[in-house]
């Protein structure tokens, strides 16, 4: 019998269920339980991390018509999933604001732009 994705992680110690790419992947896991016993597993608050401080922490951008943030996520990452990234450098709370001013001046965070994440 094969188990199921979520089962097989609680056997393995330190197993998390976000992808090493995910903007979840180091944030807690924590465990509910209901009335009934069951156990539900959440994702526990995410803290966005600091820029360094440095002017060197990001690079701007200018959005140009038409840009969504998956556009811009592959065009400075390579992949069209880490738009979380940008979104994390700005002050946004809808990713979609991101772009939806053309000429409006975003920041790209680079390599090793925010203390202790993942960047690269």
């Amino acid at each position: 019998m094969i188990e199921p994705y979520e089962s097989a992680l609680d056997a393995i110690p330190g197993a998390h269920p976000y992808p090493r790419d995910s903007r979840y992947h180091d944030v807690e896991i924590g465990v509910h339980v209901q009335a009934d016993g069951t156990e539900v597993r959440y994702a526990k608050r995410r803290l966005l991390p600091a820029l360094d401080g440095t002017e060197n922490a990001t690079a701007p951008h200018i959005v140009s018509s038409g840009e969504r943030p998956d556009h811009l996520g592959q065009r400075y990452f390579g992949d069209p999933g880490q738009w979380w990234q940008i979104a994390d450098a700005n002050p946004v709370l809808d990713p979609r604001e991101l772009t939806a001013e053309p000429g409006r001046r975003i920041d790209v965070p680079l390599p090793g732009g925010f203390a202790g994440g993942g960047r690269g």
